[in-house]
């Protein structure tokens, strides 16, 4: 489990294609600290599972087909950017929401509107996961724990603070660039217990 606070800005060191898979080499000193083998650590908000490492300030990961399919982390290459954190400790401070790693849809980056001290920033999402966006609501979006300031039914906005600019990768994408999104998860347990009921 994490929080959607992301730790720091890593950089993938090495892409290995597989036939059904792929291998991250991933930088990463902070995460890297207390890192040991089968340890989690969220790449882009996917849980990946160190499996080499760490070594220095590295650690490897394979990444299986289902998850390359579902989410950007087929799209990486040596030298790009990603976004880290580590799994919450029960004892720490919940500082955005419960995020599981797992990805429910890649979106799209549509705009960014520049202000003083923040962007506002629209992205397209998967029509089948608009249900679970609402005004004021979490989002996850590469791994970053996000408030949706309006929510539409393809599409929903944020406000980037200065912090998020500076320590993600939000500060680099532009239009047209793919985020993935991983939803709350609350709102899924709700509309699983809830089912085709309609309150009255």
């Amino acid at each position: 489990m994490f929080t959607g606070i992301v730790e720091e800005l890593g950089e993938i060191t090495a892409v290995e294609t597989l036939a059904d898979s792929a291998r991250l080499t991933i930088r990463g000193p902070i995460v890297t600290g207390d890192a040991v083998h089968g340890a989690s650590i969220a790449v882009n908000g996917v849980c990946l599972t160190v499996v080499d490492g760490p070594e220095g300030d590295s650690f490897t990961a394979d990444v299986m087909k289902e998850t390359l399919d579902r989410s950007t982390l087929g799209l990486l290459k040596a030298g790009a950017r990603v976004n880290l954190e580590r799994p919450v400790r029960l004892a720490d401070r919940l500082g955005g929401h419960l995020v599981q790693g797992h990805v429910d849809g890649v979106g799209t980056l549509l705009s960014r509107e520049p202000g003083e001290k923040w962007d506002v920033v629209t992205f397209a999402l998967p029509p089948e996961l608009s249900r679970y966006v609402v005004d004021k609501g979490s989002i996850t979006v590469d791994g970053i724990s996000l408030t949706v300031v309006e929510a539409g039914a393809d599409r929903f906005s944020v406000s980037l603070i200065p912090t998020t600019l500076e320590l993600t990768t939000l500060g680099r994408k532009a239009p047209g660039d793919p985020v993935n999104l991983e939803v709350d998860v609350v709102a899924k347990y709700v509309e699983r217990m809830i089912g085709d009921r309609v309150v009255s």
